[in-house]
């Protein structure tokens, strides 16, 4: 490795090469342009929306959960622990001054996606895009603020003003998945208690039953829902979603799936009224309220948590985690003391 603090023009990082193979290779080391700084990666968690670099390939490092510490000296946040927030933002269009800071109407760019992201030692991060961790929280937590915690809680919330918790509405999450299992988590903390999951793998499955979600049978017809929160990204289940919703009800948007999808415009469809909701990320100013989530559920989010390994070790743990064999496992690099 030839990274030494500031001084550096070569580090390792995985490259995805498409068709389910990944090498760890000396590759270029950022440099931080005006308004960025430089980031150690600390943790990177691992996150199911990357397969499809995988399958495809990738031009820039993939990584997006990242956690590290910033070297850039004479900085304010030089030396202190952060989490990277993704979407790159302007800062001054008129979503980003409503506080919708992952939705901006100048720049659509996303670390880890459109450029250089966190399966390697450094990333060169946009100051805008900084997020303080405070010191209680655990490296191997603190990428679960952001996918895990930050997409999962910023879908209830938005849900929660059209289907609020205080009339206690029936609400279903198809997909026990890392972001799956964390909207049941949100939804307890936001004072949801009728929830119900579905999920084919049994021991994902047991996880939501124990974090307080009632198993539904995958495909079943016989309940329906006031809200129904689609973290699957699978097709079928957004249909069944269409079937199931109440009336008045809400069906949220939040599984990835780049497919076409058709929606038959039947009788199901038309006769009642209800609500499609499609929510992205989370805007930073949740990221205060998200650190009290984490807080408030610590132990229930570690056991998501299955795995930290080193970089050499990428390949064979992305396969593994493709495989659903692994929950949330974290790419950790151990700091030099």
């Amino acid at each position: 490795m030839n990274v030494t603090s500031m001084n550096h023009s070569s580090m390792q990082g995985a490259v995805f090469h498409g068709n389910d193979r990944i090498t760890i290779e000396e590759v270029p080391a950022p440099q931080p342009a005006t308004g960025e700084v430089l980031v150690k990666v600390l943790r990177t968690a691992l996150c199911g929306s990357d397969f499809k670099l995988w399958h495809n390939g990738a031009e820039f490092t993939a990584g997006h959960e990242i956690f590290g510490r910033v070297e850039q000296p004479g900085h304010a946040f030089d030396g202190k622990r952060c989490a990277v927030y993704i979407p790159l933002h302007c800062g001054h269009c008129a979503t980003c001054r409503a506080g919708d800071t992952q939705m901006c109407l100048e720049i659509s760019s996303l670390i880890g996606w459109n450029r250089g992201g966190g399966y390697c030692e450094y990333v060169a991060v946009p100051e805008n895009c900084l997020l303080p961790v405070p010191d209680d929280i655990e490296d191997d937590l603190a990428p679960l603020l952001l996918d895990t915690i930050g997409t999962s809680a910023h879908a209830v919330r938005e849900a929660g003003r059209l289907v609020p918790a205080d009339k206690n509405p029936p609400v279903l999450v198809t997909g026990a998945g890392p972001v799956g299992l964390g909207v049941i988590l949100a939804l307890k903390s936001l004072g949801y208690r009728d929830i119900h999951v579905s999920d084919p793998n049994g021991e994902r499955l047991a996880i939501a039953e124990s974090f307080g979600a009632r198993a539904h049978p995958v495909g079943a017809k016989d309940t329906r829902f006031a809200m129904i929160v689609e973290c699957s990204g699978a097709h079928p289940a957004r249909n069944l979603a269409i079937e199931l919703v109440l009336p008045k009800g809400v069906i949220v948007l939040v599984g990835e799936n780049a497919t076409p999808w058709t929606i038959t415009e039947d009788k199901i469809f038309r006769r009642k009224d209800f609500m499609m909701l499609r929510t992205f990320y989370f805007p930073k100013g949740d990221f205060e309220a998200n650190v009290e989530l984490l807080r408030a559920n610590r132990d229930d989010y570690a056991r998501l948590v299955d795995d930290s390994f080193p970089l050499d070790s990428l390949p064979e743990r992305f396969a593994r985690f493709a495989e659903g064999r692994l929950i949330k496992p974290v790419l950790a690099f151990e700091e030099k003391r």
